[in-house]
């Protein structure tokens, strides 16, 4: 009895390891693809480029963790989401009151542009090329719409405590996920630009047209 147990413990930790080993490997996989397409560009981004700064002996490994291309392609805008949300969003509930909270989410978001600058390149390569009815595209498109109501939500809760003024919480939010992105995507063309210093511009820019003025 006992030693059928032990063998059970050793297949699960064989299952285990290679486990690790697979998650281990497709994260390796992933995050070379990001710097190559950061690059080099989306259609220039070939398996072969990405195997060989993934330091893997041949394309195969990545046909073997990825189904294609496409799978490939949205596990790359799948994980830059994480890591965007992992660091922005504690940056925001930091904070209690909300004219700090958007403060916090606009200056989050471009110093996550400056700390990790291949990571929205490449996310900005991926969806600029990827045509409308694809279905990373479609996914993105549903989880941005998300994310913006609940940041109109936020607005409207803003505006009941008295901090912010009187507008369309709508039209802010859209205005300020542009005025983001627009640095985001000059940051790729201007390799020289202060993005963090444009982050507190537009925070500045933002915490006027939002606050309460009587």
């Amino acid at each position: 009895m006992q030693a059928k147990d032990s063998s059970t413990e050793q297949r699960a930790g064989r299952r285990s390891r290679a486990s690790f080993t697979e998650t281990g490997r497709r994260a390796q996989i992933v995050a070379a693809a990001i710097d190559v397409i950061a690059e080099v560009g989306y259609h220039r981004a070939s398996f072969a480029k990405i195997a060989e700064r993934a330091g893997l002996s041949s394309t195969g490994m990545i046909s073997y963790h990825f189904d294609g291309r496409d799978d490939l392609m949205r596990e790359v805008v799948a994980e830059v989401m994480r890591l965007a949300d992992g660091y922005v969003r504690p940056r925001i509930e930091a904070h209690e009151n909300y004219t700090a909270r958007l403060r916090a989410f606009i200056e989050g978001n471009l110093d996550l542009c400056a700390a990790f600058p291949n990571h929205l390149a490449a996310i900005t390569e991926v969806l600029t090329n990827l045509r409308g009815g694809d279905p990373t595209m479609v996914a993105f498109v549903d989880m941005n719409e998300a994310i913006l109501a609940t940041q109109v939500e936020q607005i409207r809760k803003a505006q009941r405590a008295g901090e912010f003024g009187d507008f369309d919480p709508w039209v802010m939010v859209r205005a300020i996920r542009a005025a983001i992105d627009d640095v985001v995507r000059r940051a790729t063309h201007e390799p020289d630009l202060d993005v963090r210093a444009a982050g507190r511009e537009l925070a500045d820019l933002f915490d006027r047209a939002t606050r309460r003025t009587s």
